[in-house]
């Protein structure tokens, strides 16, 4: 990948990320109140692969994230908003981009409420202003292994490896039913080898990094075809080098991460022509501005930025940290959680 060094737009898209925060009264900004919390994880994991997360204020960053938590442990996507398992591993993430775990309670966070579990299946007699809005992992798995995002029940392979992904990085996988939550996942598997969001729903990219993700931090990759899965994976690579997340559709930034990421973790990138893949993300930048998009010359957002950053990372571009792609964090960051080493 050395012929391409020097064509990211590093200082620019630091500029834009760093700009977002002051631009409180945009549409973006506006359109993203509810999930703040995915954007700044999103934004800071960014900063932190290209080597400048020290642009950022560490104390003000916790702060706002330790008052985005619930009383009952989970976080919500910003201050005085409601808890969801989709938030709270952003914000572990976030934590973990400082070290700066040792801030939470990982018990309240992780353990188990069966009074939760209650609620969620006698929601419907109660008047929604009484409900005690509670939010802990381990609470929302489901009897079949699965999990809900909150207690309203909904149901997503994506959540499952929401729980498998923050409680690893809390050290408490234990507090929940792995070969449960593993068969759950298993059951989503279909005929091509992709994965959906419950059994029987359509394979996508995006649920299959879910899912193999989850699976890899569980030691469970022998569940995968893998040369079937790959095949299915390979596939999504147009003409253009970008990726798609399905059949028949265009191809997206956002893809760089989901279907690399599943590639590595069952050793079949090799099958995907990764300076093509490079190309169609660097010519997603906006390199007067700054920040990524989904295609080129279409508007950038924080999101694909991150995204595109992240997929470079995974191709072993010049002067990106490495990441890790079932945690979804930098590797000296993993390295320091579970090796206690940078």
């Amino acid at each position: 990948m050395d012929l391409l060094s020097g064509e990211l737009e590093v200082e620019k898209h630091v500029k834009y990320i760093l700009s977002i925060e002051k631009k409180k009264d945009s549409f973006e900004s506006v359109a993203m109140e509810h999930l703040r919390m995915n954007g700044a994880y999103w934004g800071l994991t960014t900063l932190d692969l290209l080597g400048k997360i020290e642009t950022v204020d560490q104390d003000e960053v916790i702060s706002w994230v330790m008052q985005c938590q619930h009383e009952s442990g989970g976080f919500a996507g910003n201050v005085g908003h409601d808890p969801h398992i989709l938030y709270t591993l952003s914000a572990v993430q976030v934590l973990a981009l400082f070290d700066k775990l040792d801030v939470l309670d990982v018990d309240k966070l992780s353990d188990c409420i069966l009074w939760l579990n209650f609620m969620e299946k006698n929601a419907a007699t109660f008047s929604p202003c009484l409900l005690d809005r509670k939010l802990d992992i381990c609470g929302l798995q489901n009897e079949d292994g699965s999990f809900s995002g909150d207690i309203w029940g909904e149901v997503d392979t994506r959540f499952s490896y929401i729980a498998i992904c923050c409680l690893s990085l809390l050290h408490r996988l234990d507090k929940i039913n792995t070969e449960k939550a593993v068969e759950y996942i298993v059951s989503c598997q279909n005929l091509d080898g992709g994965f959906g969001c419950t059994p029987g729903g359509e394979s996508h990219a995006g649920q299959i990094f879910c899912c193999v993700s989850a699976l890899a931090i569980t030691g469970s990759l022998y569940h995968i075809d893998k040369d079937l899965l790959g095949w299915w994976l390979c596939e999504r690579q147009l003409k253009s080098g970008g990726l798609n997340g399905r059949p028949e559709k265009l191809p997206d930034v956002c893809y760089s991460w989901w279907v690399l990421t599943s590639l590595i973790l069952i050793d079949r990138v090799h099958w995907i022509d990764k300076v093509k893949l490079a190309r169609f993300i660097l010519d997603c930048q906006d390199k007067e501005n700054g920040g990524i998009s989904d295609r080129p010359d279409d508007a950038v957002d924080v999101f694909h930025t991150y995204f595109g950053v992240a997929g470079l990372s995974l191709l072993e571009y010049p002067g990106l940290k490495a990441i890790d792609p079932a945690h979804a964090l930098p590797v000296d960051v993993i390295n320091k959680i579970f090796f206690d080493r940078k």
